[in-house]
């Protein structure tokens, strides 16, 4: 059952359960001070953290510390907020860490959480073969029971696909789910995370590139007016130092002389959001790569480059009131009144929402890989 935490038209829902979630009881809302919501680009498994204000005779001894045991082994939580009408759905978790603080007459239990990537980071499954998978096929194996807890997994194939031949090699699985899809989506230049929503119980695990293309979420405007500015601060620094060019090298198979090949950082799913993107003051040779096949080695300098292709960072803070909507990450965003070289579209990299009673405040991250807008202006 939602329950308000900030003035119209913010509105907050908890739902919890072993496995399928069901609105949170009228006594754990009602106790409920605070909640911390963090979600990233794929770099960390996002994470949640619930603050309620405890007394001796309180039941959350027995939802919360008891069903955090060995009777029910997981509990699902998820996090979703109304904005105006539409509903967002911060994070689909499960509870990982709780503890009780503060003591004396106003003890605070916390309950903290990761997304449902803690739920594929438990069991190792070493050894599992996979003959003939190429990687997204491995990856969208390794997710399919995961379908139970409404996670549907959405995979896009790599640039080049690398199909391991079973009479010259056959890919073993190493460790959790988890470590084993991150490590496949490192190799090739991806990220992985599971995005929940866009309804509470149902979440998508998606492994592919970070997609900057899209329609932009609303402006972020500063430095235009009292009027027309809608966050509580935003800055920007420019840090070429960032940027480095790979250069792979493949191994001509006759004279088994390594030839050096150069790898750009842009690619059809990650084009430059600026106009005039740093030159490379370093350039890293990837050595390693003249062993592999030629497939492998390009994969390998196309991960590298996307790692280290952004230069322009900003951070800030809103009040969603005051911006309208929930910001996302893994989104792009504009950006009005920073000037020529700093307005234009932005990765939002990570956000963290706090919400409290009459407040729902946002901290964001940017990034992109150049400087001065793509755009002509800015949509706001």
């Amino acid at each position: 059952m939602p329950n308000s935490l900030a003035p119209p038209p913010v509105r907050l829902h908890l739902f919890v359960g072993p496995a399928v979630p069901v609105p949170a009881p009228r006594v754990v809302l009602e106790a409920l001070t605070e909640v911390t919501v963090e979600s990233g680009s794929g770099d960390a498994q996002s994470g949640f953290e619930l603050t309620f204000a405890l007394d001796k005779n309180s039941p959350l001894h027995t939802l919360f510390l008891l069903t955090g045991g060995a009777s029910i082994p997981i509990l699902r939580v998820v996090v979703a907020v109304t904005v105006a009408g539409q509903m967002e759905v911060l994070v689909d978790g499960v509870m990982t860490h709780h503890e009780i603080a503060g003591g004396g007459q106003t003890p605070t239990l916390r309950v903290k959480g990761k997304d449902l990537t803690a739920v594929m980071d438990v069991i190792p499954l070493d050894g599992l073969p996979y003959p003939a998978m190429p990687p997204a096929l491995r990856v969208l194996t390794a997710l399919a029971k995961y379908a139970a807890l409404g996670c549907v997994p959405l995979v896009i194939p790599s640039i080049l696909e690398d199909v391991p031949i079973p009479i010259d090699r056959i890919p073993r699985h190493q460790g959790t789910d988890y470590a084993y899809v991150k490590s496949l989506a490192e190799a090739v230049g991806y990220v992985f995370y599971t995005d929940p929503g866009p309804v509470p119980g149902v979440s998508t695990a998606y492994w592919g590139p970070e997609i900057r293309l899209g329609a932009p979420q609303p402006a972020l405007s500063s430095g235009l007016s009292a009027v027309h500015d809608n966050v509580t601060s935003l800055s920007f620094s420019f840090d070429k130092e960032k940027k480095e060019l790979p250069v792979v090298y493949i191994q001509e198979p006759v004279s088994k002389v390594p030839i050096p090949i150069p790898i750009p950082d842009v690619t059809p799913l990650n084009p430059p959001l600026g106009v005039v993107p740093p030159l490379p003051p370093k350039i890293t040779f990837l050595k390693d790569t003249a062993k592999q096949n030629p497939l492998a080695a390009a994969m390998a300098g196309i991960a590298y480059a996307g790692k280290h292709s952004d230069s322009v960072f900003g951070s800030g803070t809103l009040d969603v009131a005051r911006y309208g909507r929930v910001l996302r990450s893994r989104r792009l965003v504009g950006v009005r009144g920073q000037g020529t070289a700093f307005d234009g579209l932005y990765y939002v990299t990570a956000v963290t929402h706090q919400i409290k009673r009459g407040s729902y405040t946002q901290s964001f991250r940017l990034a992109r890989n150049a400087l001065i807008s793509t755009l002509p202006t800015v949509p706001a």
